[in-house]
């Protein structure tokens, strides 16, 4: 039986079937922006206040935008089905730190784990924004705006998750090994590969990946897209 909140986002899905292309961009860029600000944040807590002294933990686009990763390939990608883009990374120096080792793991997931605080919040605007008596508190389009910001900020969770350089899954990894010379040779190496490694996984691996997003927007939300 369908609720009333899965029935008005599954009638706004069919009609809508992709988000419209500027307020997709707009999304992926701020939420990639939170995210940025997110690893700069910590690292600042953990010793580290390379990200503030830049100018960096602002939400000002201005400060993060990368002519091609944030508007160039977002534009290109969005007319095949998947937005996909990137902004200026945050700078980042590990020998600040107060402990290396835990100190970048925790950096690593700061990011991912905004994401997911993003989607957990308008998560629950559209799990909890009926009534329970066949209306909803919110318009239907607005729960299917909600569902987009929802399902971006999983995807890119779920991509930056992925265990390759330059992604936070590889860090996550990385740090977990000791920092001795000869694994930092090692995965310098690994690294000066990164974007073969990601252009691999977007073509070849990323549509293995993608059956985990419905999962977790079920997860999140209480609904099926």
């Amino acid at each position: 039986m369908q609720t009333a909140t899965s029935t008005a986002i599954s009638a706004t899905t069919y009609i809508l079937q992709t988000p419209p292309l500027i307020f997709a961009l707009i999304v992926l860029l701020f939420s990639i922006i939170i995210h940025e600000i997110s690893h700069g944040y910590v690292a600042d807590m953990l010793g580290d206040p390379t990200a503030r002294l830049a100018g960096r933990l602002t939400l000002n686009p201005l400060k993060h935008i990368d002519p091609i990763g944030s508007i160039i390939v977002p534009i290109i990608t969005s007319f095949g089905g998947f937005t996909f883009g990137w902004a200026k990374p945050v700078p980042f120096n590990p020998f600040n730190l107060k402990n290396r080792r835990s100190g970048e793991l925790i950096i690593a997931l700061a990011g991912p784990a905004s994401n997911l605080f993003i989607a957990f919040v308008f998560g629950l605007i559209i799990r909890f924004g009926t009534s329970g008596f066949g209306t909803t508190n919110f318009s239907a389009i607005f729960l299917q705006l909600c569902a987009y910001i929802v399902l971006i900020n999983i995807a890119l969770a779920t991509f930056n998750l992925i265990p390759i350089p330059p992604l936070d899954g590889s860090k996550i990894i990385f740090a977990a090994f000791p920092p001795t010379p000869k694994w930092m040779r090692i995965r310098a190496s690994i690294e000066h590969y990164s974007i073969w490694l990601v252009l691999i996984v977007i073509i070849f691996l990323w549509q293995f990946i993608v059956p985990i997003i419905p999962i977790l927007f079920k997860v999140f939300t209480g609904v099926s897209f």
